[in-house]
This record gives C-alpha cells, sequence and structure tokens, in this order.
C-alpha cells in the first residue's frame, strides 16, 4: 500500500507518495502560505489529491511544527501557523475522503530514520534534529514515544541551564538556546567580537553585513578555527544533554540531523566527548553510537507516509 506523506515546513510543504520500503515514487512541493491557515488547508487537500491521481493510496500522513494530541488528529498549538486546538486530521478526512493522521514534524523525520535510515537495527533511539530550534524524536522498544498526551519528546525544551538565555517557550535556559542553528550564529558572533581566532568571522561579517547558516558552514568546511571553535561548543551542549538523555532513556544510538548535522565528524566529536564526561556510570554504562542522519530533506514525508500506513494496519 502507498501512502502519502505532507511536511508542512516554514517556507514549503512538501510531498510524496512513498512506497512500503520508504522510496519515494513521486513528490511535489509548494511554497506555505504561512499566514493563512484557510489558505494551508486548501494547499495541503490540493496537493493530497493531485499525488493520489493514478496512485493506489491507502492513508495520509501530514507532519507540522507543534503540539499534537496522542490521537494524531488535533494540533493543540503550531508556533509558525495560527492553530490553537485545531482538528485537522477531521477537517482533511472530510474534503480528501482517505484516512488522514497528523503528526510533529521532528517525530516524522525521527520515525523515517528510524525505520529507513540511521536508527535501522536498533529498538531504541534518540535522534535530535538541529535547526533553527532543536527537535527531538524517541523511538523507545521499537515505538514511537509520544507521551501520555501527545506533546512529548519536546527535547529542545530540555533545560540545561537553569536561569539561562530566554527561550521562545516562554521558559529559560532551553537546549535549543544552547545547541540549535540560532545558538551557533551567537557563538559565532561572540568569537568574531573577541578577535584572534575569530578574526575570518569577523572579515566575513564586515563584508555581508551578518553572519548566516550558509556563511559559518563554510567557514567550518574550511576549517577556520573560529567556526570550530563555535562548532564545539554547540557540540559541547547537545552531549551533555545527551548524558541526560541517556541516562532515562538508555538509547542505543543517537541520531543528530538538521542543517548544522552536515559537518559530520566535526560535530559528532564534541557532542561525544562532552557525553563521556557527563555520562553516569561511566565505564559501566553502555555507550550508545552517534551518527548523523540519512534521509535528509525527505524524512518529514517519508516518516508521515509510514505512519499513516501503519495506523491503517494497526486499526484494520
Amino acid at each position: 500500500m502507498h501512502a502519502i506523506g505532507i511536511d508542512i515546513g516554514g517556507t514549503k510543504i512538501a510531498g510524496a507518495v512513498v512506497d512500503e520500503l520508504g522510496a519515494i515514487v513521486r513528490s511535489e512541493r509548494v511554497p506555505t502560505p504561512a499566514g493563512d491557515s484557510v489558505a494551508l488547508e486548501d494547499a495541503v487537500v490540493g496537493m493530497i489529491r493531485s499525488l493520489s491521481e493514478g496512485e493506489p493510496v491507502g492513508a495520509v500522513g501530514v507532519a507540522a511544527a507543534g503540539f499534537i494530541d496522542a490521537a494524531q488528529s488535533t494540533v493543540y498549538y503550531a508556533p509558525n501557523i495560527d492553530w490553537r486546538n485545531e482538528p485537522f486530521r477531521e477537517k482533511l478526512e472530510a474534503r480528501v475522503g482517505t484516512t488522514v493522521i497528523v503528526e510533529n514534524d521532528a517525530n516524522a523525520a525521527g520515525w523515517a530514520e528510524f525505520r529507513f535510515g540511521a536508527g535501522r537495527m536498533v529498538s531504541d533511539m534518540v535522534m535530535l534534529t538541529i535547526g533553527t530550534g532543536v527537535g527531538g524524536a524517541i523511538v523507545a522498544g521499537d515505538r514511537l514515544f509520544r507521551g501520555g498526551f501527545g506533546a512529548g519528546a519536546e527535547l529542545g525544551h530540555l533545560r540545561v541551564v537553569p536561569g539561562g538565555i530566554a527561550c521562545g517557550c516562554g521558559q529559560h535556559g532551553c537546549l535549543e538556546q544552547y545547541g540549535s542553528g540560532r545558538a551557533l550564529m551567537r557563538m559565532a558572533n561572540e568569537i568574531a567580537d573577541a578577535g584572534g581566532i575569530g578574526q575570518a568571522l569577523a572579515r566575513a561579517r564586515d563584508e555581508h553585513g551578518a553572519l548566516d547558516g550558509a556563511i559559518v558552514g563554510g567557514l567550518i568546511a574550511e576549517h577556520d578555527p573560529g567556526a570550530l571553535a563555535a562548532l564545539r561548543q554547540l557540540g559541547r551542549w547537545l552531549g551533555e544533554a545527551s548524558a541526560s538523555l541517556s541516562a532515562v532513556l538508555d538509547p542505543q544510538r543517537f541520531v543528530f540531523g538538521g542543517g548544522v548535522a552536515v559537518a559530520g565528524e566535526l560535530l559528532l566529536a564534541p557532542v561525544r566527548e562532552a557525553f563521556l564526561e557527563h555520562l553516569p556510570a561511566r565505564g559501566y554504562h553502555p555507550e550508545p553510537d552517534f551518527v548523523i542522519a540519512e534521509l535528509v530533506n525527505d524524512a518529514g514525508v517519508v516518516g508521515a507516509a509510514d505512519l499513516a500506513r501503519l495506523w491503517v494496519e494497526e486499526h484494520a
């Protein structure tokens, strides 16, 4: 049975028909009308209808940022869309006549990696998606963890610094403020301000007016000492948080995705180092693997489609 996966991002909506092995049969993309919830619903419905033409589609999975209830139906809250207690599943099913499930986007990406990517061959996995913020997904005992209300695995809001930097969630000191792409920019700017190893960062900032992910990523790829120092700071925060997560969840593997993860081993090395420094009972606690995600931009649609397929199979 083929299923459709839809991934609603801040700037684009990606959709694909996905087969049972996680392979994309065909795909589409359209801009996200983020400021208009009615237009967004229309865009998703139009994409589902377009992708369904000529395909034996049995279910649709929609991935979106925000808190989704345990029934994979209602969006409690979406940070980038005007959704508050939005019955999105009910609305879509009424319009497209196909079973629909709604899932948090980080959960969908994590599930895709678990089933078809870097999480294969383990039963317990944690994924951290390092983008503008920090997304999280947990698989425990071969099942996606959602929590009692469906809003679990918000790993970016694990507090790592009590009373630390203010976070958009309303709290202070969340991992998102120390382990995200936005945090990497802040660290890079601080290093640029200090001179010394930050000279190349400062020059790039003067030339372009500001540092961004592409500039800092390019300097990391060139092994610029200032950019690498910022990445190491970021990696150490992620490693420390991973040690805390390991004490609670005991995963066999940590998977890192998102834009910052393209740094590969340059990111993973400080993550592992800080993880081991903060791992409780080090030397007696089995150590997990640390790997980079494999599915990259396709993870959201593949995971959403597979979760929809599994929902149909379990409820048949």
